[in-house]
């Protein structure tokens, strides 16, 4: 069986052994193939043993050179500036034919209206199932970016197992052997410098990713991240049917959870997605039976699929059977040992129960067994694609065709973008990222009107009859989190994520929902965006006014052709004025500061122009250079008298505490973004105090109060980066604010504010059980004081996303 050959391969892979099995392709003996311990120094799970990302890549050049099964592909750099490689593994015949299999791939995935049925049958046929498969998104989770070594291993030299042999001649396997290779080695290397002391298994002191640490797998449909941006660039050109994404850690005591998922599922997903998940999640069952791994755990309340944003999950929107795992961890690579007293109460029965029928008994818990356990689910999900290859090709096809159809003959038909927003750079931000996400995007040549709306020259129309339209409705619908109860008038159940998430009102961008079918008169004004298609691994960077850099959307041929309008400063005068409303003019004032220019800001209340909000002016800049700046950020601009007053750049401290804190990381993101210059702050710079001399402005991220003041405990971690700030940090800082300085704290870390600093308010909602007042992540509507400065460029009503936020009044006296 296949679910029996893993162990028996790892026991023998120390001899290379050259097999003659009639009817299965074979390697020659001149093909030895290097076992990974050859490469690594120890076998793939041992204890207290981590592969770095450049000892797997090591690893997979020689099995490249060895094996004519294995093609490795650079797909870009990584954040930190690593080659980033991708191993694409199947039947040697396979690999000589790549490109006809992901065109084959690509035209079931978005068919033209022409195609009939016999025609995605006989391609489903002819066509080979592709599969991507990753390991090490979250860097702590040690096992799986380890396993994917064994993976490749198994996969190669496997041919004495009837069921490889099926794999590799039906399925392509698209093998992300890391998919965040900068944490991969960042965590190997924290933990072997921890190796046999006291703190072995500390928490990391650092984000595994340069910016977001975990939250990288929040990222799938903004990818504002350059890894987010590869993985969906590569995933949008091969058109795979089913991404499998390994996470760890299972509920304890279960050893693996495992789809179905849990509810709420999302609306707009075809069903067919989540019929071939919850097949291949049964698959997995099976196989884990089959090999005695105990403790396998679907279904249950916790992992449910309703929030777009994880990287696996935005491709359900696509017709890709999209799923992921979560496997037990304890910590790195360090076994350990549970007796049944380490049980929650409610499991030290062991009673088995429908969808966990061997519940684990406990024991031994190493990251060998991690890497077997998901060496069955991830050969589990080939034999799966390998026996229903055809039913799975075809089903993409028939998933595009009933998706394109239904958005044919139901609202929203279409969605209508004007050029003219409060920012417009925040339309084409927005539109080119759904065109890099495989969003069609045309554009009208001529002003049309529809539904009593006029949409003006050059407006952008998404036309919801494709393939991918779900993706599109799932972001700009406004979400209803259904009325789930934990049981009947009970409390009701909370999200496993965000609730809540519409795109548009996070750009701020006005979108026109047509509720009417697109008429063949306004269809024909419509010119369909697109641009020269470029090689699928060609590094296109982002252009000046794009907000992430790196892989820009410019490598995308429809994104590239979503441009905002050319500007023309009006007007005459020494000043430049700018709008904060338009994010990019914060980009423009700090390059003014690092130019020498002198910035400057008018209030409405003095503004006879366009009043309606307060302006930044830019002095002592050559007009070429003013026009420089207008051009690199797509800024509309004039010129005017000299007034307003002179805001110095300020000095800004970000507090970075060394419990890796996803938001101080986002945080210092958008900063870099806009240019805005900056200094990590950590807590002995806190604690050194005469803050006043070195910052204007400190910044605390979205952290617990706790976190800021006692960090990391002691003796959990090198004495280095253990603690907070403490009471005396705490002093520092409200010294800071006494002398003038200015705190910014977000969202949570206000709690630390009210409380050190002795402040007049308090929040509302602190004593509330979060079974009568929750707010997981949603979208709230806000009255905003225009006339106040900081709120300049805002709107009168703004959209804001609250997550588990605090909610403030004032106190009295």
């Amino acid at each position: 069986m296949i679910f029996e050959q893993h162990s028996r391969i790892r026991a023998l892979q120390c001899v290379s052994v050259a097999l003659i099995t009639v009817g299965f392709p074979v390697p020659t003996i001149a093909q030895v193939i290097p076992t990974p311990e050859s490469v690594l120094g120890f076998p793939v799970g041992a204890d207290f043993e981590l592969a770095t990302y450049e000892q797997s890549l090591d690893y997979f050049q020689e099995l490249a050179d060895a094996s004519d099964r294995v093609e490795l592909k650079q797909v870009g750099e990584t954040s930190h500036g690593k080659p980033w490689y991708l191993a694409v593994i199947s039947s040697s015949s396979n690999l000589k034919d790549l490109e006809h299999y992901r065109q084959i791939s690509q035209t079931l995935a978005y068919p033209p209206d022409n195609m009939t049925r016999e025609d995605a049958r006989k391609l489903a046929i002819e066509g080979k199932a592709i599969v991507h498969i990753d390991g090490g998104l979250h860097s702590t989770e040690a096992a799986h970016a380890q396993h994917t070594i064994q993976l490749a291993y198994d996969l190669v030299t496997g041919d004495g197992d009837e069921e490889i042999a099926e794999i590799l001649d039906n399925v392509i396997l698209l093998l992300w052997f890391s998919i965040n290779p900068d944490g991969q080695t960042m965590v190997s290397d924290w933990y072997k410098s921890n190796l046999g002391t006291p703190y072995e298994t500390a928490g990391t002191p650092f984000l595994y990713q340069k910016y977001v640490g975990h939250d990288n797998n929040r990222d799938g449909y903004m990818i504002n991240q350059i890894e987010s941006r590869v993985v969906t660039r590569v995933d949008r050109y091969w058109e795979p049917q089913i991404i499998y994404n390994h996470h760890q850690s299972s509920p304890f005591p279960t050893r693996i959870w495992i789809p179905p998922f849990a509810e709420p599922i999302s609306p707009n997903v075809h069903p067919l997605m989540w019929r071939t998940v919850n097949l291949i999640g049964m698959a997995m069952a099976q196989a884990l039976e089959e090999r005695g791994q105990e403790g396998a755990y679907q279904y249950g309340d916790g992992f449910d699929n309703w929030y777009p944003g994880f990287m696996d999950h935005a491709n359900n929107f696509h017709n890709v059977a999209s799923l992921l795992t979560e496997t037990a961890l304890y910590r790195y690579a360090t076994p350990h040992f549970y007796t049944i007293d380490d049980f929650p109460s409610r499991d030290r029965d062991l009673r088995p129960e429908s969808l966990y029928p061997s519940p684990w008994r406990g024991g031994w818990w190493r990251i060998g067994d991690a890497v077997d356990y998901m060496l069955t689910t991830s050969i589990s999900v080939l034999d799966v694609a390998a026996k229903y290859k055809r039913d799975i090709l075809f089903n993409r096809f028939q998933a595009a065709r009933d998706v394109t159809q239904q958005y044919r003959y139901e609202p929203p038909y279409a969605y209508f973008i004007s050029q003219e927003q409060r920012d417009p750079l925040a339309a084409v931000e927005m539109l080119r990222r759904l065109a890099f996400n495989g969003i069609e995007i045309g554009q009208l040549e001529e002003t049309v009107s529809v539904e009593g709306i006029s949409h003006s020259k050059g407006s952008w129309v998404i036309p919801m009859d494709q393939p991918n339209a779900n993706f599109v409705r799932q972001l700009f619908s406004v979400q209803e989190y259904p009325d789930l109860r934990e049981y009947p008038e009970g409390p009701p159940e909370q999200p496993y994520d965000v609730s809540g998430w519409t795109l548009p009102y996070q750009f701020d961008v006005r979108v026109v929902e047509l509720t009417t079918p697109l008429n063949e008169e306004v269809r024909s004004k419509i010119v369909k965006l697109e641009d020269d298609p470029l090689s699928w691994d060609d590094q296109v960077d982002a252009q000046t006014w794009d907000s992430p850099p790196g892989v820009g959307f410019d490598s995308h041929p429809v994104a590239r052709a979503v441009v905002p309008l050319e500007r023309v400063i009006a007007g005459s005068g020494p000043a430049l004025y700018l709008s904060p409303s338009e994010n990019n003019s914060y980009r423009a004032v700090s390059r003014a500061w690092k130019e020498g220019a002198d910035v400057r800001f008018l209030p409405a209340s003095k503004i006879a122009v366009d009043p309606e909000s307060g302006q930044w002016l830019i002095n002592g800049m050559s007009i070429s250079s003013q026009a420089n700046l207008v051009d690199d950020f797509s800024l509309r601009a004039r010129r005017g008298a000299t007034s307003g007053l002179s805001i110095r750049q300020p000095r800004i401290g970000l507090y970075r505490p060394w419990v890796a804190n996803s938001d101080e990381g986002w945080t210092r993101w958008v900063l870099e973004m806009y240019q805005i210059k900056h200094t990590s702050l950590y807590n002995a710079d806190v604690k050194a105090g005469s803050l006043n001399s070195r910052y204007d402005v400190i910044v605390i991220a979205d952290m617990s109060r706790d976190q800021i003041m006692t960090g990391f405990a002691k003796g959990s971690v090198p004495p280095k980066y253990s603690g907070g700030i403490d009471a005396n940090g705490a002093r520092e800082i409200d010294k800071f604010v006494r002398n003038g300085g200015t705190l910014v704290t977000i969202n949570r870390s206000s709690i630390f504010a009210i409380d050190e600093l002795h402040l007049p308010v308090s929040n509302v909602v602190a004593d509330i059980p979060r079974q009568e007042y929750f707010v997981g992540g949603a979208i709230a509507e806000i009255i905003v004081d225009k006339s106040h400065p900081i709120m300049a460029g805002m709107p009168e009503r703004a959209k804001m996303f609250v997550g588990s936020s605090p909610v403030f009044t004032g106190k009295e006296g």
